[in-house]
């Protein structure tokens, strides 16, 4: 693998990793990683391109980083994981669950999307054009050409079929805000297609993790903790 991922890491346990959304880093989790570090290992990521972590020289899709996902875990001695991620993180974990299924032991997917006709027109037509933008400043701006690929990632990604995530094998939760950006036909698709799902939906918007913590973060844990050995097993 060509880059070396940042990561911030806390807890003991089943390891769980955190990955974050377009254009942010680790700390979008900062209301999650204390919390959820009492019950297990966390690792929270930034992707390629993202916070510290480096461009590198591969392509910047969501399925290149779901394979550094994997480099990572190897990387980190990490056979299985619970999985949980946000908005392009969701997509991420997404496309890794259905490539590498025994990688994952529990999948949380919030505020994922299966292409980009799963957002809302009034968040995807800005995005859009300014994808559109950005790629005409990109030959003469570095800044311009790290913009368009963000973007890019909201125009051209990740185009998953729904019968693909058939592959999942993963008890999985699918979660988003009752006013989320996501489209709620696009999050009950998602749910409706993975074999061994639930679907939850918190008040508030895309950022529920960030927004509404509380609600969130017991959704989560209540999920991962559903039928485990008590810890003194």
């Amino acid at each position: 693998m060509d880059i070396n991922h940042h990561f911030t890491e806390k807890g003991r346990g089943e390891p769980l990793i955190l990955l974050h959304g377009n254009g942010e880093d680790c700390g979008y989790f900062k209301k999650q990683i204390d919390v959820f570090a009492g019950r297990y290992h966390v690792y929270a990521l930034d992707t390629r391109g993202h916070g510290l972590t480096p461009r590198g020289s591969a392509p910047f899709t969501i399925r290149q980083f779901a394979e550094d996902l994997l480099g990572f875990m190897d990387g980190q001695g990490i056979e299985r994981a619970h999985l949980l991620g946000f908005s392009d993180g969701g997509n991420i974990a997404m496309v890794f669950a259905i490539a590498h299924p025994e990688r994952v032991d529990r999948l949380i997917l919030n505020g994922a999307n299966l292409s980009p006709s799963g957002v809302k027109l009034s968040t995807q037509l800005p995005i859009e054009l300014g994808y559109r933008i950005a790629k005409l400043s990109a030959r003469k701006s570095e800044k311009a050409r790290a913009h368009a690929e963000l973007l890019g990632l909201m125009v051209n990604d990740p185009n998953v079929r729904p019968e693909e995530l058939e592959k999942i094998s993963a008890r999985t939760l699918v979660i988003a805000g009752t006013k989320d950006l996501i489209k709620e036909s696009e999050t009950r698709r998602i749910a409706a297609h993975i074999p061994d799902s639930r679907l939850v939906f918190v008040p508030g918007d895309h950022f529920i993790a960030r927004r509404n913590p509380g609600e969130f973060n017991r959704a989560v844990l209540d999920f991962l903790g559903e039928g485990a050995a008590p810890e003194n097993a």
